[in-house]
């Protein structure tokens, strides 16, 4: 019996033993990650190298917009930077109104320090362009879409639903107005006015950045500013656009009009650093927790990932957003 009582305490040993070097190799690759995160580290976040200093930057905006101070800071320090001036690469199908706004007047501002021209990559539509309209020259591809100028307030209602399954919401509020519309009721007149008011401006504040920055007169916004989008060709027929072409064609743009050498590199100018966006990061994590023996933890932790990718997705407010339309 002293054996076996001896062999278990040997095996209680060892197991905390291998617990200890699975964890110290866990931190251990996390620590990996983060020397590698910092030798990847790019000029964006801080000012541009000494190698980038007096080159062309070349900022990427993509995906969704909303608001981002990083991204305010960044921008500032590229105004402060050496940089000669700015390319402004957009693929965006648009975003939030005020994330939209602010980033566009982050542009403005940067334009009164640096020449700046926007390339449309493939999208520029709603607060894509939006943040287009701060250049001083737009260039497009032929195919690229750009324009629809429109604003959007979008609520699910389920009342129906609810009425169906015998759900009732009970609700106290100060006024009728209060948390309206909430999608447990229908929408009331007076909830309906009140939001349709606050689109009604806010689309009158998109026609008018468009009227003044594209030098349209009422006839010719009337004629773009329907909601719909445009290729590259018809935005140029219609002013929202200044030129077909690509970063080849912004270079030359920028020889012309600002007298930059058109053999000046252009170098890529991240508005946060490559580390806090690394995708492998988080993937990284989750096999190293499943190879060290934590099935549960890598499964919960790549829960999680899943969890925070939804909410980064979600949208509030008033959105400048196009998305193509679905067939019933």
């Amino acid at each position: 019996m002293s054996l076996d009582a001896d062999t278990i305490v040997d095996r209680r040993r060892m197991r905390r033993k291998l617990t200890f070097w699975r964890v110290f190799a866990i931190v251990l690759a996390i620590c990996a990650v983060v020397a590698i995160g910092a030798a990847l580290r790019v000029p964006g976040t801080s000012a541009l190298t000494a190698q980038a200093a007096g080159s062309i930057a070349r900022v990427t905006i993509t995906g969704l917009i909303r608001t981002d101070q990083q991204r305010v800071e960044a921008l500032e320090r590229l105004g402060k930077s050496r940089a000669r001036a700015v390319i402004v690469h957009i693929n965006s199908p648009g975003g939030t109104t005020s994330g939209s706004e602010q980033l566009n007047d982050s542009l403005t501002r940067l334009k009164e320090q640096k020449p700046l021209v926007v390339v449309v990559d493939g999208l520029a539509a709603s607060g894509g362009y939006i943040t287009a309209l701060a250049a001083d020259h737009i260039v497009a591809l032929e195919t690229s879409l750009v324009g629809s100028i429109g604003v959007l307030f979008q609520y699910p209602n389920v009342a129906e639903l609810l009425k169906t399954l015998g759900v009732k919401i009970e609700e106290i509020k100060s006024s009728p107005l209060k948390a309206a519309p909430n999608g447990f009721e229908p929408t009331s007149p007076e909830a309906r006015a009140a939001i349709e008011s606050i689109v009604s401006d806010s689309y009158a504040w998109f026609r008018n950045m468009v009227k003044s920055r594209r030098h349209l007169d009422d006839a010719a916004l009337d004629r773009v500013a329907d909601g719909r989008v445009f290729t590259g060709r018809q935005g140029l027929a219609l002013k929202l656009v200044d030129e077909i072409g690509d970063e080849r064609a912004a270079l030359a743009w920028l020889a012309k009009e600002k007298n930059i050498d058109p053999n000046t590199p252009v170098r890529d100018y991240r508005l946060r650093d490559r580390f806090g966006d690394l995708p492998f990061l988080h993937t990284m994590a989750v096999a190293t927790l499943d190879a060290m023996g934590f099935g549960s933890l890598a499964r919960r932790f790549e829960e999680w990932g899943a969890v925070q990718a939804v909410e980064r997705l979600n949208l509030d407010g008033l959105l400048a957003l196009w998305h193509p339309p679905t067939g019933n």
